[in-house]
Parts: C-alpha cells; structure tokens; sequence
C-alpha cells in the first residue's frame, strides 16, 4: 500500500514501532489480538489495528502540500478536512479557512470565493451540486479532491446496482458530510432514501410490505429520500450500500432484515431473490472493518477499562465507543488533557456529545489493565501522549524509549 508523507508532529516513535513489529509478525493480518505494552504497575493493551486509515493519511498529505505549494493564495476547505479537532486546528493555524461547519451549515458564504482561490474537497467527498457550482466559478477541484478511494467505491458500487434497475437505501447517519455525498451521488442515477438505523429500517419495511399508508412515508422519511421518490414503485427493488464508518454488524443486520421483507413480500426464494434485493456486498472501509474487529478481539483480553482516543464528531470512532463500553467501562477522550490526574478524567457520551467528569477513573489494584484503541483520523502522536500521561501516574519499571527498543 502506498507510503504517504505525512508531518512527524502526527507521528509516533512509539506506535510506529509497534505497528511495524506486529506488520512483520503477521504480514498476512490473520492475528487480531492486542499488543501488551508492560509497565509494570499498569498493563496497556493497544488494538492490532487502529490511527489513520488509507484516506486520512491521503487527504494531509494533499492538504499540506497544496499550502506549501501555494503561498500567498487563499484556500479553503469545504468542511473539516477529517473528524480530528487537532488535525483540523493545525490547518487553520497555516491559513485554510473551513468554508462550511461538518454538519453543512455555511460559515464563509460561497460567494465570496473565486476562481483564483484553492478549494480543498475532504475526505468524506461533497456532493454533485456543490461540485457543479465550484466548476461554474472556474474553480479546479480535481488537484485538491481528498474524497477517500473507499467512499469512491460505495458510489460506483451505487451507480452499478442503479444502472440494474435497482432504487438505493444508504445506511448512513443522514447529516454526515459523507453520508449526504453519497446520496447525491446514489440520487443521481436512482431513486435513495437514507436509513439511519435498524428502528427507522424496521418502517421503511413496513412501507414495502404495504403495512403502514404511503402517504405517512413522505412525513416519515422528510429530507432522507431523493426527488420524485414514488412509494409505490421505488421500494419494489432495493440494493443496500452504506456510510463506510458504520458498525458492520449494523449495516448486515440493516440489510438481512430488509432482504427477509422482500423475500416474505414477493415470495422469493434465494434463487430468485436477485430479482428484487440486489447483492452489493458490504462497502465498508478496510480500516473500518479492521479496527471494529481489533477492537472484538481486545475484548477477549481481561481488563479494567477502555479507553478509546479521537474527534467526538468522527463516527468511526464513536463506534469504537461502542463495541468497548458493551463489555468494560469505557472512556472516550479526543487528547491526554482529558486526563485530569490519576483520580480523574473528562470523558465524552458518544451518542449526545456531552462531557461529563469521571471520578476514580482508576481502580487502586497492581497491575491496572487498560485496552486502547484509535479511530481513523486520530494521530499516533495522541494515542503515544495519553499512554505518557497514564503511565506518569505510576512507578513504571520500563519507560517509553526501553519498550520502543525492545520491538526492535
């Protein structure tokens, strides 16, 4: 896989080397289990897989170079580059301005940029409309598109099963920057609606089932469904793609259920199934399905707490979250200054945002045994300083540099 150059100050020494160690120990990625960081007093477990994924590391390494390479010009962004405060922070220091917040609401108007300005595209993709008003101002956009290869795949996976006949169900949280892309890009070329879990999945069922009235659909389903959607035709042959960030467990679950209904409805076999439920496979991220099945195998480890390390709007992470807490008390923190002292921390609830004060966040045993993890755009260079700040804590009998040795 190809080598990006991205800033030593997201980098590592620490993780790097044992992420190097666990690459050569198992080239072929079959080991899933974490890596025990021993410093006597406090055991930290780190997941076999997790910090920057493929499309975090490209989309820096295109932001940096294009401020290096463009002085003296403006350049904007069209929402954050990725889900990560401090990466996000970095690029406003060297002068990009964010022309939209992560939700789409509009800080800096369109209008006032031109042709002559730099308008990076992040991560996530944008949508069609944004693209054709950024061509009509004479912007170039394909040198500064940062749009993830992976999320390129679930659109080209939607206009395939689109180009069959098939109308598209995204699974995806609705006012997420990628999952709004992705359905103007599925829209264009079918009949979308967006679901964002298996209750919301569970009605629109209902609705293909002929259960529940059509007229409801379209006060149900405001805002998540595509121009022109007819509820008596577009429901008839579905294909499911999803947000590359969610819970893979969710999205099979999303379209088993929604595969049953159309089995149950049109008295289908799995011969014939085809004829209405189309096979699109998963289109989750490779990083994605990695770090959730690190974290299912950390989960076998005995522990004390878990704590999982990223932006608090990033939602590949904030499935982490989940997967952690439904096995140990689980804290998630964007940087090692939510980390107070020994006796407490500030964590954040993934599902509202709010943060809230842990007290004796530490159990009072030897050794205290902590699992770790990252999301996608979280830098190595955090997860090292929390696994500092933790470790300072303690009469450790091994410091950073004697661990970074020993995987050599």
């Amino acid at each position: 896989m190809k080598q990006f150059n991205v800033p030593n100050i997201y980098r590592s020494s620490l993780i790097s080397a044992v992420k190097q160690k666990r690459r050569l120990d198992d080239k072929l990625k079959k080991d899933f289990s974490p890596t025990l960081l021993d410093f006597g007093p406090i055991h930290i477990y780190l997941a076999r897989h997790f910090g920057f994924c493929y499309g975090v590391e490209n989309a820096i390494e295109i932001a940096f170079n294009t401020i290096d390479e463009n002085p003296g010009k403006r350049i904007f962004l069209l929402s954050e580059m990725i889900h990560n405060p401090l990466v996000n922070a970095d690029l406003e220091e060297r002068g990009v301005q964010f022309l939209q917040d992560t939700y789409g609401k509009q800080i800096i108007p369109f209008d006032t940029i031109t042709k002559d300005d730099i308008v990076l595209i992040p991560a996530f993709g944008t949508t069609l409309d944004i693209e054709q008003m950024l061509r009509e101002k004479g912007i170039h956009t394909e040198k500064y598109n940062t749009t993830c290869p992976f999320v390129e795949k679930v659109w080209n996976r939607s206009e395939q099963i689109a180009e069959k006949g098939y109308s598209i169900v995204v699974h995806g949280k609705p006012k997420h920057e990628e999952t709004r892309a992705t359905f103007s890009h599925a829209s264009s070329h079918t009949a979308t609606i967006v679901v964002n879990d298996m209750n919301e999945t569970i009605e629109l069922g209902k609705y293909i089932t002929g259960e529940k009235s059509s007229e409801l659909f379209y006060t149900e389903f405001k805002g998540r469904y595509s121009e022109g959607f007819d509820i008596t035709k577009d429901l008839q042959r579905i294909g499911v793609v999803n947000q590359t960030t969610q819970l893979a467990t969710d999205t099979q679950e999303i379209s088993d259920y929604l595969k049953l209904v159309i089995k149950k409805h049109y008295h289908l076999t799995d011969d014939n199934i085809g004829k209405h439920f189309a096979d699109t496979r998963d289109t989750l991220c490779y990083a994605t399905n990695d770090n959730q099945t690190a974290v299912a195998a950390m989960m076998e480890t005995e522990a004390d707490l878990a704590i999982v390390i990223g932006g608090y709007n990033s939602s590949n992470t904030s499935h982490l979250v989940e997967l952690c807490e439904k096995k140990l008390p689980t804290y998630f923190i964007d940087s090692a200054a939510r980390i107070i002292n020994q006796h407490e921390l500030i964590a954040c609830n993934w599902k509202t945002k709010e943060q809230y004060p842990v007290h004796c966040f530490l159990p009072q045993k030897n050794p205290v045994k902590i699992l770790i993890t990252s999301g996608a755009s979280c830098p190595d260079a955090l997860v090292e300083t929390v696994i500092r700040k933790l470790i300072s804590f303690y009469s450790v009998e091994k410091n950073i540099e004697t661990l970074i040795a020993s995987f050599d």
